[in-house]
């Protein structure tokens, strides 16, 4: 399959070969939203802590008395039912990781690869980078390729000017190419890839590597 290739100027300068294997695969839906699922349950640092009645500090002596008292029977201060006691079923430290396949998560990207290209919200650029980190350059091409809402950047290796250009820029995220996820991918409207970086996803992820 072939894909124009532009420069970053917006102007189509070639056009290149892309791997049936990666960027024509049919969309999976359900391993692409296990995938997102995995990635974000294992992003969590499950270090939520809350102390149960046993775990609270204070005595464990009974307030008052349990009869002639006109109130309701009362136990330790530590009871879950008062201010300052334990929490009944709050959370503890606990591990979310969840396991998935290497053929399923390298499916699942492909799936996400594929569907950016059919619905041509995939963009090949020939070369991203700049003599020193400029912001408004980074900008001009994102305007000259008609890029106006939430963009994925991927290049072959980082370039820093590149990456220090495009900080600053609401919607805009750069990554090495060898780091494309599927959260990132979804949640970015737009994948623009460095020609290098093409080759690189089609390496890493092409069925070669299965």
């Amino acid at each position: 399959m072939q894909i124009p290739v532009y420069n970053m100027s917006g102007e189509v300068v070639k056009q290149i070969d892309v791997s049936d294997d990666v960027f024509t695969v049919p969309f999976n839906g359900a391993v692409v939203h296990q995938a997102v699922i995995r990635q974000l349950a294992n992003a969590r640092q499950g270090t939520a802590c809350t102390k149960t009645r046993g775990e609270v500090t204070g005595s464990n002596r009974k307030l008052y008395q349990q009869k002639h008292t006109g109130n309701a029977r009362a136990g330790t201060a530590k009871s879950p039912l008062r201010r300052g006691g334990g929490t009944i079923f709050g959370p503890k430290p606990r591990s979310y990781h969840q396991a998935m396949p290497k053929k399923m998560r390298r499916l699942a990207i492909r799936s996400v690869l594929s569907a950016k290209l059919k619905d041509n919200e995939l963009i090949v650029l020939e070369e991203l980078d700049f003599s020193e980190p400029k912001t408004k350059e980074m900008a001009n091409v994102l305007a000259a390729l008609n890029i106006n809402k939430s963009a994925l950047v991927a290049t072959g290796e980082m370039k820093i000017n590149a990456v220090k250009s495009a900080r600053n820029i609401p919607d805009v995220k750069m990554v090495p190419a060898n780091l494309l996820n599927v959260v990132d991918m979804t949640s970015h409207k737009v994948l623009l890839l460095t020609e290098a970086a093409v080759r690189q996803v089609e390496q890493l992820w092409g069925k070669e590597g299965d």
